[in-house]
């Protein structure tokens, strides 16, 4: 791709050097990215507009990217592609060398960083670590500094040293200090922060020998990795710290746990003897046994909690995409932990070759059998004994009837949720009557449909006719798209600040012209003068032809009149310019307080300028459609102006006239429709048994997805259906409450209602000999947050109630809602995005937050991270459970260890 930005640059061309960038990447904001894209025909379908000056992107402008614009700090939960695109150094020189840097805006450099022992990852490094660091415990001046994943050691210390101004020659020992009075000694200089397992939040300690040769803090505190306080606590109530962003990773464990015969098969040591170190696809043994130690600390221990980190780093040696401290799946690391464990205890050390076989018409029971017997004979594991089922997939051909019908095993059942079939929408609609505030408006529109179907839904609540409205997306005080009637809503997210403009219909003499606003300063060197943007955009309507420059500027004036205001020392309205060459009387701009209607609008003001001419108030420009680069400064006189429906006019305002004429605070006011104001309607609610019937609903595969006929010898879109055709000892459920295409993510806001208790699954399994599967609810994993962030907790044991208001309001963080509460559920706080819903059925609920049964005492308790507390029935509420657990009660005994599914 980069090959075409190559080619763009004239040899001997400047470069840009930044130490230590030679692996690094520079974070671009996408919809500048995009902008510029268009502007040079990047993509082979957007050609048709390149050069045009209006859509010149001017400077690279990050500021969509920092929740700080003085500090520059990123905003939190930026997603690749979406917020941001990562460029190499050399793209980035030829683009500050083509278009600049927007002023006083640094570069954003990260490093790429090797993740991974085994399985190498590189991955870039978006956000840095942040350090909190001390001198001798003293948490009275604590300094916080962001460092990188492959920073040393040394490089922390000696920017301790800096800061607390520790001489040279001064002998000093670094601590990382965890939770209250535990600590743990980093000697290991050239050790990375990776390796070292810092993490999010972390505090330091540094210590200065002291002149006697003795230290602060004596070498024989303890260091352990996971006991921090002792408790007379029953076991398998003890939390799990969170480690930075690791309670997707606590709640998924807490799960586990509280599966008790895996845990029991852990505490009785059985699995030494089936640890497999020769398994290519296994991990020599380290992930089981490090999950062992961690299951004995939780259950054998006298702790209160726990810190996993030797677990995590393990996990992250294995699995590089859970090395650092971002957000993850909570799903994802129980699918890799489930299939870890069991590659590591697979008691087969040879696997067979085996033939896949077709039905080829013989009776299911045999193919069934055939094809579990054939999964057990390459993999045989404690896992697989507990959590394995066997799924029945059935393919048609639509041409020729070929019938395929095949076995697979599931470790997890995931389930779809209904889809929405409506969204809901909040926009701004921006009147033509200038003395008329811009009104909020709650729409509901077809979730699938068009700008057209929007306009037709405020049209209904707002009487302005759908033809007559413009779609706008503003950001940072400019339009980063106008739509088209025919673009799709999932074209719009829900952050974007849409705004909907009422402007006279065009036509052959007349259109819509985007004004944007902007305040001149001087720049800090020299004498030359930059430009901001403030305030809203407009679209005024102007004539095509015969444009005077006069008429463009009392028609902004006319438009923008409610947002003026008169000097505060002001003591007349006589139309006099003051000594800054501003007028202070509106009347002499048209800028009449009274009625004005849209034929006033269109044909110009109706209020004659005074007879003294005052001083203009701003000048125009003609800029690209970012605003940040002026193509030509057009007159403010009787000459015609040369627009076309690209062209993009910004106002410039000097500082005097903003401050003087310009109201901030009425600028920014706006009017809530009754729409805002009416409560939300209720969520619909949908019992479990109908997510696994539309799972089991039979579709048509879609026309990327094809099936190939043997047949027909080609691939075709045939229909196919999922049955399930046995189910395992504890069967876990994985909700799928997000959606996303290209430019759509959505996170379904369902209400589920399921049971707690007895859940009769036998319905649902097509085998006619099948024994009664019954399960009881024993955990499952919360997620409390949208799709950028949240916070998982986890429940374990008993079962759960109707859904009530009360749970809305306990997760008011996050849209969807189990309508039932649990009798155990523990809690495991963490952010995730893209978390889906998981359920375990035995003996716990697991989560991000999580409840959850203890075998030992049979009670339901609330695990929160760190924290552990006992639970009530009523207590446990489910606002989004990720996963959740259930257990064949009825048949739990006899169904250890089978080979027929």
């Amino acid at each position: 791709v980069w090959d075409e930005l190559d080619c763009r640059v004239k040899e001997k061309q400047p470069t840009i050097s930044y130490q230590g960038t030679t692996f690094c990447r520079f974070l671009i904001d996408s919809r500048w990215f995009k902008q510029w894209k268009k502007y040079v025909g990047f993509d082979s379908w957007d050609m048709y507009n390149v050069g045009e000056h209006s859509l010149y992107p001017g400077p690279v402008d990050n500021s969509g990217l920092f929740s700080d614009h003085e500090t520059q700090i990123l905003k939190e939960h930026l997603i690749d592609e979406l917020d941001y695109v990562l460029v190499p150094t050399e793209a980035w020189n030829k683009l500050v060398c083509w278009y600049g840097c927007l002023e006083g805006q640094r570069p954003i450099v990260r490093k790429v960083v090797e993740h991974g022992m085994f399985v190498k990852h590189c991955k870039v490094e978006v956000y840095l670590l942040e350090l909190n660091l001390c001198e001798n415990d003293n948490m009275d001046n604590v300094i916080t500094r962001h460092f990188s994943k492959a920073d040393t050691i040394d490089t922390i210390e000696k920017e301790m040293r800096s800061l607390f101004e520790i001489p040279t020659g001064k002998e000093t020992r670094l601590w990382n200090k965890y939770m209250s009075n535990t600590y743990e000694q980093l000697n290991k200089p050239d050790s990375t922060v990776q390796d070292a397992g810092l993490f999010q939040g972390q505090v330091l300690v540094i210590e200065r020998k002291n002149e006697d040769g003795t230290w602060p803090r004596q070498a024989s505190h303890p260091n352990s990795s996971y006991n921090y306080r002792e408790s007379p606590s029953q076991p398998g109530l003890c939390g799990l710290s969170n480690l930075g962003n690791t309670c997707f990773m606590n709640s998924a464990l807490q799960c586990l746990s509280n599966a008790s015969p895996l845990t029991e098969y852990f505490l009785d040591d059985q699995y030494e003897a089936e640890i497999n170190r020769e398994n290519p696809l296994g991990m020599r043994g380290e992930i089981a046994e490090s999950y062992a130690d961690l299951v004995k600390q939780m259950w054998l221990s006298r702790s209160s909690y726990v810190a996993p980190r030797t677990f995590k780093t393990q996990v992250g040696r294995f699995a590089p995409q859970f090395s650092g401290y971002q957000q993850q799946d909570s799903q994802e690391l129980l699918a890799f932990l489930m299939d870890g464990l069991h590659e590591d205890l697979n008691r087969v050390k040879k696997k067979p070759y085996l033939a896949l076989q077709d039905a080829g018409g013989r009776k299911d029971e045999i193919v069934a059998k055939e094809a579990w017997t054939n999964h057990r004979l390459r993999n045989d594991s404690i896992i697989v004994d507990i959590f394995h089922g066997l799924f029945k997939s059935t393919l048609v051909c639509p041409e020729c009837a070929k019938v395929s019908v095949t076995f697979d095993p599931f470790c997890y059942l995931t389930l779809p949720l209904p889809m929405k079939k409506d969204r809901t929408m909040e926009v701004f609609l921006v009147r033509i009557d200038p003395q008329s505030r811009p009104t909020q408006y709650r729409v509901v529109v077809p979730k699938l449909g068009s700008v057209t179907d929007l306009c037709s839904a405020l049209s209904r609540l707002s009487g302005i006719p759908a033809e007559n409205m413009v779609v706008a997306d503003v950001y940072n005080h400019r339009f980063h798209k106008i739509y088209r009637r025919d673009d799709g809503l999932n074209q719009i997210m829900e952050k974007d600040d849409i705004f909907v403009y009422e402007v006279a219909e065009e036509d052959a003499e007349s259109m819509n012209l985007p004004v944007y606003f902007r305040e001149r300063h001087s720049k800090h060197t020299g004498g030359s003068t930059g430009t901001m943007l403030f305030g809203q955009p407009l679209l005024i309507t102007v004539p095509r032809q015969n444009l005077a420059a006069d008429m463009l500027y009392e028609k902004v004036l006319e438009r923008i009149g409610w947002v003026q205001c008169l000097s505060s020392n002001s003591s007349n309205h006589s139309g006099t310019s003051n000594g800054n060459g501003v007028c202070e009387g509106k009347q002499q701009h048209g800028l009449s307080k009274g009625n004005t209607d849209a034929s006033d609008l269109e044909n110009g003001p109706k209020t004659k300028p005074c007879s003294s001419t005052p001083p203009k108030l701003f000048s125009f420009s003609m800029v690209n459609s970012y605003g940040t680069a002026n193509i030509s400064p057009l007159p403010c006189d009787g000459n015609i102006l040369k627009l076309n429906t690209h062209s993009t006019v910004a106002i410039d305002w000097d500082s005097d006239s903003k401050k003087l004429c310009y109201d901030d605070q009425e600028a920014e006011a706006y009017e809530k429709h009754e729409s805002m104001l009416q409560a939300p309607k209720k969520k619909a609610t949908v019992a479990l048994r109908e997510c696994i019937e539309l799972f089991t609903t039979m579709e048509t595969l879609g026309e990327h997805d094809p099936w190939y006929c043997p047949t027909c010898k080609k691939h075709q879109q045939a229909t196919k259906k999922f049955d399930l055709w046995s189910l395992p000892r504890i069967l876990v459920v994985h909700l799928k409450r997000f959606s996303y295409n290209r430019c759509w993510r959505d996170k379904l806001d369902t209400v589920v209602d399921f049971p707690v208790r007895d859940l009769n699954m036998s319905e649902f399994v097509c085998d006619p000999k099948a024994g009664p599967y019954v399960y009881d609810l024993i955990a499952v994993s919360n997620h409390y947050g949208g799709m950028g962030g949240g916070h998982c907790d986890l429940a374990h044991g008993g079962r759960m109630a109707r859904s009530s208001p009360a749970i809305c309001i306990i997760l008011s963080t996050d849209k969807t809602i189990f309508g039932k509460t649990v009798s155990g559920v523990s809690t495991v706080g963490s952010h995730l995005h893209g978390m889906n819903f998981l359920m375990f059925l035995q003996y716990l609920v697991p989560s991000d937050t999580a409840y959850g049964k203890n075998k030992a005492d049979g009670k339901w308790h609330y695990f929160d991270d760190s924290s552990v507390s006992a639970a009530s029935e009523d207590q446990i509420v489910v606002s989004e459970p990720l996963q959740t657990f259930r257990s064949c009660v009825t048949v739990y005994s006899t169904f250890g260890k089978y080979s027929d599914p």
